[in-house]
Protein backbone atom coordinates (compact mmCIF):
# COMPACT_ATOMS: atom_id res chain seq x y z
CA UNK A 1 0.00 0.00 0.00
CA UNK A 2 1.33 3.63 -1.01
CA UNK A 3 0.60 5.98 2.20
CA UNK A 4 0.66 9.48 1.68
CA UNK A 5 2.83 10.99 4.42
CA UNK A 6 1.13 14.23 4.13
CA UNK A 7 -2.65 14.74 5.28
CA UNK A 8 -4.40 17.23 3.19
CA UNK A 9 -7.26 19.09 3.73
CA UNK A 10 -8.67 18.93 0.63
CA UNK A 11 -8.40 14.90 0.99
CA UNK A 12 -9.17 14.31 4.36
CA UNK A 13 -12.68 13.27 6.49
CA UNK A 14 -12.21 13.33 10.30
CA UNK A 15 -13.18 10.36 12.20
CA UNK A 16 -14.47 10.51 15.48
CA UNK A 17 -14.80 7.58 17.69
CA UNK A 18 -17.15 6.79 20.14
CA UNK A 19 -16.30 9.87 22.39
CA UNK A 20 -19.14 9.52 24.51
CA UNK A 21 -20.75 10.66 27.56
CA UNK A 22 -20.60 7.59 30.10
CA UNK A 23 -16.78 5.85 28.61
CA UNK A 24 -15.34 9.44 28.79
CA UNK A 25 -15.15 8.76 32.53
CA UNK A 26 -12.91 5.59 32.28
CA UNK A 27 -10.43 6.64 29.75
CA UNK A 28 -7.19 7.80 30.89
CA UNK A 29 -6.24 11.11 30.35
CA UNK A 30 -9.72 12.14 28.86
CA UNK A 31 -9.23 16.43 29.09
CA UNK A 32 -6.41 16.06 26.65
CA UNK A 33 -7.60 13.72 23.73
CA UNK A 34 -11.16 16.31 24.57
CA UNK A 35 -8.90 19.16 24.03
CA UNK A 36 -7.07 17.95 20.89
CA UNK A 37 -10.32 16.63 19.37
CA UNK A 38 -11.93 20.73 19.69
CA UNK A 39 -8.96 21.82 17.78
CA UNK A 40 -9.10 19.16 15.03
CA UNK A 41 -12.76 19.94 15.33
CA UNK A 42 -12.25 23.93 14.94
CA UNK A 43 -9.47 23.60 12.06
CA UNK A 44 -11.76 20.86 10.30
CA UNK A 45 -14.42 23.86 10.38
CA UNK A 46 -11.99 26.57 9.34
CA UNK A 47 -10.73 23.89 6.10
CA UNK A 48 -13.99 22.58 5.01
CA UNK A 49 -13.02 18.76 6.33
CA UNK A 50 -16.56 17.06 6.49
CA UNK A 51 -16.52 14.95 9.90
CA UNK A 52 -18.31 11.44 10.68
CA UNK A 53 -18.75 10.67 14.46
CA UNK A 54 -19.51 6.49 15.08
CA UNK A 55 -21.29 5.87 18.37
CA UNK A 56 -21.06 2.78 20.15
CA UNK A 57 -24.30 1.44 21.71
CA UNK A 58 -25.78 5.15 22.37
CA UNK A 59 -28.35 3.09 24.80
CA UNK A 60 -25.88 2.40 26.90
CA UNK A 61 -22.57 4.62 26.44
CA UNK A 62 -24.78 7.58 25.77
CA UNK A 63 -24.07 10.38 22.69
CA UNK A 64 -21.47 11.97 21.94
CA UNK A 65 -20.06 14.92 24.09
CA UNK A 66 -21.87 17.94 24.12
CA UNK A 67 -18.60 19.98 23.52
CA UNK A 68 -18.05 17.66 20.47
CA UNK A 69 -21.59 17.99 19.10
CA UNK A 70 -21.88 21.70 19.71
CA UNK A 71 -18.39 22.55 17.45
CA UNK A 72 -19.45 20.63 14.68
CA UNK A 73 -23.08 21.10 13.67
CA UNK A 74 -22.76 19.94 10.31
CA UNK A 75 -20.77 16.27 11.88
CA UNK A 76 -22.71 13.13 10.05
CA UNK A 77 -23.71 10.76 12.72
CA UNK A 78 -23.27 6.96 12.40
CA UNK A 79 -24.39 4.19 15.26
CA UNK A 80 -23.00 1.25 15.68
CA UNK A 81 -22.64 -1.92 17.92
CA UNK A 82 -19.62 -3.70 15.83
CA UNK A 83 -16.39 -2.50 17.18
CA UNK A 84 -15.38 -1.77 13.93
CA UNK A 85 -17.47 1.00 12.16
CA UNK A 86 -16.54 -0.47 9.01
CA UNK A 87 -18.04 -3.67 9.89
CA UNK A 88 -22.14 -2.16 10.14
CA UNK A 89 -23.99 -2.01 6.53
CA UNK A 90 -23.67 1.64 5.67
CA UNK A 91 -20.71 2.77 7.14
CA UNK A 92 -18.23 2.24 4.66
CA UNK A 93 -20.75 3.41 1.73
CA UNK A 94 -21.21 6.74 3.60
CA UNK A 95 -17.46 7.03 3.85
CA UNK A 96 -16.60 6.51 0.10
CA UNK A 97 -19.04 9.27 -1.13
CA UNK A 98 -16.87 11.79 0.60
CA UNK A 99 -14.66 10.77 -2.11
CA UNK A 100 -11.83 11.76 0.50
CA UNK A 101 -9.17 9.03 0.74
CA UNK A 102 -7.45 10.24 4.14
CA UNK A 103 -8.97 9.42 7.30
CA UNK A 104 -8.48 11.46 10.45
CA UNK A 105 -8.91 9.85 13.42
CA UNK A 106 -9.61 10.12 17.23
CA UNK A 107 -11.37 8.36 19.64
CA UNK A 108 -12.06 5.61 21.90
CA UNK A 109 -10.87 3.28 23.01
CA UNK A 110 -7.74 2.63 21.36
CA UNK A 111 -7.05 -0.66 21.24
CA UNK A 112 -11.07 -2.07 20.74
CA UNK A 113 -13.05 0.10 18.08
CA UNK A 114 -10.16 2.76 17.35
CA UNK A 115 -7.99 -0.33 15.82
CA UNK A 116 -10.33 -2.66 14.55
CA UNK A 117 -12.09 0.05 12.39
CA UNK A 118 -8.36 1.48 11.36
CA UNK A 119 -7.16 -1.84 10.41
CA UNK A 120 -10.49 -2.13 8.16
CA UNK A 121 -10.04 1.08 6.47
CA UNK A 122 -6.38 0.31 5.31
CA UNK A 123 -7.21 -2.77 3.97
CA UNK A 124 -10.39 -0.80 2.53
CA UNK A 125 -7.54 1.30 0.61
CA UNK A 126 -7.48 4.11 3.22
CA UNK A 127 -4.87 6.45 3.97
CA UNK A 128 -4.87 6.38 7.72
CA UNK A 129 -3.72 9.07 10.29
CA UNK A 130 -3.71 8.34 13.65
CA UNK A 131 -3.58 11.19 15.92
CA UNK A 132 -2.51 9.87 18.87
CA UNK A 133 -2.86 12.02 21.26
CA UNK A 134 -6.48 12.32 20.96
CA UNK A 135 -7.03 8.79 20.95
CA UNK A 136 -7.34 6.76 24.49
CA UNK A 137 -8.53 3.59 26.67
CA UNK A 138 -8.98 3.15 29.66
CA UNK A 139 -5.57 1.21 29.71
CA UNK A 140 -2.49 2.92 29.13
CA UNK A 141 -0.43 -0.05 27.68
CA UNK A 142 -3.56 -0.79 25.69
CA UNK A 143 -3.79 2.65 23.88
CA UNK A 144 0.26 2.34 23.39
CA UNK A 145 -0.06 -1.23 22.22
CA UNK A 146 -2.35 -0.21 19.38
CA UNK A 147 -1.18 2.50 18.22
CA UNK A 148 2.34 0.57 17.45
CA UNK A 149 0.14 -2.59 15.91
CA UNK A 150 -1.74 0.74 13.91
CA UNK A 151 1.86 1.48 12.37
CA UNK A 152 3.23 -2.02 11.49
CA UNK A 153 0.18 -1.85 10.17
CA UNK A 154 0.73 1.16 7.72
CA UNK A 155 -1.07 3.98 9.41
CA UNK A 156 0.99 7.30 9.95
CA UNK A 157 0.60 8.18 13.60
CA UNK A 158 0.83 11.51 14.33
CA UNK A 159 -0.37 14.79 16.48
CA UNK A 160 -3.46 16.94 16.43
CA UNK A 161 -1.10 20.11 15.71
CA UNK A 162 0.37 18.51 13.18
CA UNK A 163 -2.66 17.69 11.42
CA UNK A 164 -3.27 21.29 11.70
CA UNK A 165 -0.62 22.69 10.14
CA UNK A 166 -0.59 20.23 7.50
CA UNK A 167 -3.78 21.21 6.68
CA UNK A 168 -3.27 24.55 6.78
CA UNK A 169 0.04 24.67 4.95
CA UNK A 170 1.04 28.14 4.68
CA UNK A 171 1.52 30.89 7.05
CA UNK A 172 0.80 34.79 6.36
CA UNK A 173 -2.77 33.67 5.58
CA UNK A 174 -6.32 34.52 6.64
CA UNK A 175 -6.60 30.65 6.98
CA UNK A 176 -3.65 30.52 9.07
CA UNK A 177 -4.70 33.07 11.31
CA UNK A 178 -8.19 31.70 11.79
CA UNK A 179 -6.09 28.23 12.92
CA UNK A 180 -4.02 30.58 15.08
CA UNK A 181 -6.89 30.95 17.24
CA UNK A 182 -7.29 27.31 17.66
CA UNK A 183 -3.47 26.27 18.58
CA UNK A 184 -3.32 28.78 20.93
Amino acid sequence: MNIVRNVDATKSVLLIIDLQEKLAPAIGGFPDILTNTLKLSQASVIHNVPVLISEQYKKGLGGTLQQIRDGLPQASYFDKTHFSACAEPGFLELLKRYERPQIVVVGTEAHVCVLQTCLDLLQSGFDVFVVADAVGSRNKNHEQIAIEQLRQAGAVISCAETVIFQWTKKAATPTFKKVLTVIK
